[in-house]
């Protein structure tokens, strides 16, 4: 029988992996949720532009639920999108792309738990070289929109994530996946991509230890 699913959403490689995995056993999900910042003016995560998260989602060809909130009030607003989700698209189960973050699995099974949903963690614990050869071996591309100031070279922004990009992860001595948050990415092509994303790569900005590319479409 096919999982009515939903996956929470950043628009990176772990999501993007997760996705694909659920995809190719139950089809393609009900709807993918993305949080933005207070404003609505870039997501929460990856400050990514909604345009871009828009014709990212557009070429997957799965609707995306944006969830504008506070920090303060993330839990209540999330529970809200996830039950919407449930109530009117018959939703049955969450994805989510952790791999090792045991406090964030525990809130993400508490809120599905809540809501009555199954709670899937669909790379969990899983070795990191090994996930990075699937997501690339699959066909994914993506881009480098943030670094860690303090762990990774701002020089990184933009770039590919490939086989050379991995080798500077590791001589920096970073957890090559990014979970603890070295790194975040943007997916820009991928198996289940229409066509690749068009991006042009802007200024660099500087919030709370980061370094993010401003990505536009081109």
């Amino acid at each position: 029988m096919q999982l009515r699913y939903a996956v929470s959403w950043s628009g990176g490689k772990d999501s993007a992996l997760s996705l694909w995995r659920l995809w190719q056993r139950h089809g393609p999900p009900v709807a993918l949720v993305t949080t933005l910042i207070d404003d609505g003016s870039r997501t929460r995560s990856h400050r990514l532009r909604p345009e871009v998260l828009q014709a990212q989602t557009a070429a997957i060809g799965v609707p995306v639920m944006d969830v504008a909130t506070s920090l303060t009030d993330y839990r209540r607003h999330f529970s809200a999108a996830l039950a919407q989700l449930r109530d009117v698209d018959g939703i049955t189960a969450v994805a989510f792309g952790d791999i090792d973050l045991e406090a964030h699995r525990s809130w993400c099974r508490s809120v599905c738990a809540e809501l009555d949903l199954e709670c899937l963690h669909p790379i969990w614990d899983e070795p990191r070289e090994a996930l990075l050869q699937e997501f690339l071996g699959a066909g994914f591309v993506t881009r480098l929109v943030a670094v860690q100031e303090e762990k990774l070279d701002a020089s990184l922004l933009g770039r590919v994530l490939d086989a050379e990009v991995i080798a500077e992860f590791r001589r920096a001595g970073i957890d090559l996946c990014g979970e603890a948050g070295e790194y975040h990415t943007l997916v820009v092509d991928g198996p289940c991509f229409s066509q690749p994303l068009r991006l042009r790569e802007g200024a660099h900005e500087r919030v709370d230890g980061y370094c993010f590319v401003d990505f536009s479409l081109d």
